[in-house]
């Protein structure tokens, strides 16, 4: 009978231990994921504590709009067809008068490529944004990455 009493004691007092242990293990799992977590720079507990900062609202460059004439070009094929297309380039304060002084070459560049391009082009899908694309690319190399922003089409009609 002594026997038995003793297996029962040897049990208890070893799931006792398992049951201090594991939390044991798991707060000192939990505080080392948080010490590597913070010594690696992903967060920080001072942030956290202290008060939000007041944001200073960013100056945004000043953007202008140059506006080019309109196009008007006559597409070829069996059915006379009109391209018209208002175009406007965006830019900043300091390159304005750049653009409006390259106006001419400008347009040539753009009617240069519109003119190429084949009219059964039109009437696919997508058109517009490579047309746009490569408007943009003629007028990086017209006015330069500095000077040059983006190209926005205003009007695209086919008449």
């Amino acid at each position: 009978m002594t026997d038995v009493a003793d297996i029962n004691t040897e049990q208890k007092s070893g799931r006792g231990l398992g049951r201090i242990l594991l939390p044991l293990g798991l707060a000192l799992a939990l505080g080392g994921g948080g010490f590597a977590s913070t010594w690696l720079g992903l967060w920080s507990p001072t942030a956290l504590l202290a008060g939000k900062k007041e944001e200073k609202p960013e100056t945004l460059p000043t953007v202008d709009f140059v506006g080019l004439p309109q196009i008007v070009l006559s597409l070829s094929g069996p059915v006379p067809r009109m391209l018209v297309m208002t175009v406007k380039i965006e830019t900043d304060q300091a390159h304005k008068a750049e653009v409006e002084h390259l106006t001419p070459r400008l347009l040539d560049a753009f009617n240069s490529f519109l003119a190429e391009i084949d009219v059964s082009a039109f009437e696919k899908r997508g058109i517009l944004d490579i047309v746009r694309d490569e408007l943009a690319t003629r007028a990086v190399y017209v006015l330069g990455k500095e000077a040059f922003t983006d190209v926005l089409i205003t009007e695209f009609r086919i008449q």
